[in-house]
């Protein structure tokens, strides 16, 4: 029972004051140890807590799904996802989908209203396909409609530039690429709205594993774009769904 389902149910006398303050005085945050569950999160920010998958055993995943469930969770996104990591979830939410390119495992819940706004992901190669999915499976999850626009970086600038149509209708745009990082700054001097940009790991030495595309990201002579981590595609999705939403 979530706190609008407590609200009127006091509201319609099915709970007393006294029954609901019982009911909301220990949802907050439970300690598990290993973890602290933050259960007002969906409540502050319109999303339960996310569950970063990297570094935690099944175990902890599954204790962690377990008691968002017992606490009335209906969504669930799990980030940097594992086959083991998926079949820990599943144990409490079967329903559980594993996105594998993107690493992620989505209980999507009941529907989410779709906002009227559309993201655009375009990622500069193949390569940089998994940081895109991650991107736009977590923007889909919040509730937001994501066109995908794939390979075409500025090394073939042609190709961006054939879909302009895409770019100038999109209210937000994911801008996805590896080696020198330049597809931002293109797309930032081509679109109309705010561009959200993500360094990958993904290049040759000189690279640095992207730091190089960071670098030049975050020195883009485009205004309107903003950076996240290298790889962090749910970083640039989340953000993506909170600036579609207003």
């Amino acid at each position: 029972m979530d706190i609008s389902e407590i609200l009127r149910a006091v509201r319609d006398g099915g709970l007393t004051v006294e029954e609901a303050e019982g009911k909301i005085r220990y949802k907050p945050l439970e300690d598990l140890r290993f973890a602290m569950l933050d259960y007002h999160r969906e409540l502050r920010a319109g999303f339960p807590e996310v569950i970063y998958g990297a570094g935690k055993s099944a175990e902890q995943v599954a204790a962690i799904a377990a008691n968002m469930r017992k606490n009335g969770a209906e969504r669930l996104l799990l980030t940097r996802a594992t086959p083991e990591l998926a079949a820990a979830v599943r144990a409490h939410y079967p329903g559980a989908a594993h996105c594998a390119e993107a690493g992620l495992v989505v209980v999507s819940g009941p529907p989410v209203p779709k906002n009227k706004g559309r993201i655009l992901v375009v990622s500069g190669g193949t390569s940089d396909l998994p940081v895109c999915e991650e991107a736009a499976v977590t923007a889909e999850t919040l509730g937001h409609k994501v066109t995908r626009l794939y390979d075409v970086g500025v090394s073939g600038i042609h190709r961006l530039l054939s879909r302009a149509d895409a770019l100038m209708s999109a209210r937000v745009v994911v801008a996805v690429a590896g080696m020198e990082g330049a597809l931002p700054s293109v797309i930032g001097g081509l679109c109309d709205c705010p561009v959200i940009a993500v360094p990958t790991s993904v290049g040759y030495g000189a690279s640095f594993g992207g730091l190089s595309a960071l670098l030049t990201m975050l020195n883009s002579c485009a205004p309107g774009i903003s950076v996240v981590n290298i790889d962090n595609g749910f970083g640039a999705g989340y953000l993506a769904g909170m600036i579609n939403g207003r």
